[in-house]
């Protein structure tokens, strides 16, 4: 296949910023994911950057920065765990990897959904776990989001 011209254009002048933009994605998740640890209502973080992740050492070996990609767990129920996700507001639901933007997903009602109960389990997906892409917001808003929608639990 070849591109066409406008959209050659448009891959070399992103392939410009792509730098600038993977070490936002990288310094928002590592600032994310240290706040969604420090918080009582979320029960796991999941993300190769904290030094509580089983891979962490190898990670450090493996990567310049940890990327954008997080989960975690809500220390709640299915219920509570919709709330969270229906009460952000800067953090899109979306099923994507993102982009710019940061998006959220909770997989047990959409990528997952077709997994009977117990391949949910195996594969780690459950009623509590939220995906997040981080994108390259002011990582401060984001946070601020995700702060007050945990005030909803």
């Amino acid at each position: 296949g070849i591109m066409d011209p406008m959209s050659a254009f448009l891959a070399q002048r992103g392939l410009q910023t792509l730098d600038l933009r993977i070490a936002r994605h990288n310094e928002n998740a590592m600032e994310i994911a240290t706040f969604l640890e420090s918080q009582n209502k979320i029960k796991s973080v999941y993300y190769p950057g904290l030094k509580s992740h089983p891979d962490h050492e190898i990670a450090k070996k493996q990567m310049t920065g940890f990327g954008g990609m997080m989960s975690f767990e809500i220390d709640g129920d299915f219920e509570q765990t919709k709330g969270f996700m229906d009460a952000l507001k800067t953090i899109k639901i979306a099923t994507s990897l993102g982009g710019v933007t940061s998006l959220a997903t909770q997989p047990i009602t959409n990528t997952h959904v077709a997994l009977k109960p117990e391949e949910q389990k195996k594969a780690g997906v459950s009623e509590n776990l939220v995906r997040l892409s981080v994108g390259i917001e002011n990582s401060s808003l984001l946070i601020e989001d995700l702060k007050q929608a945990l005030e909803t639990i």
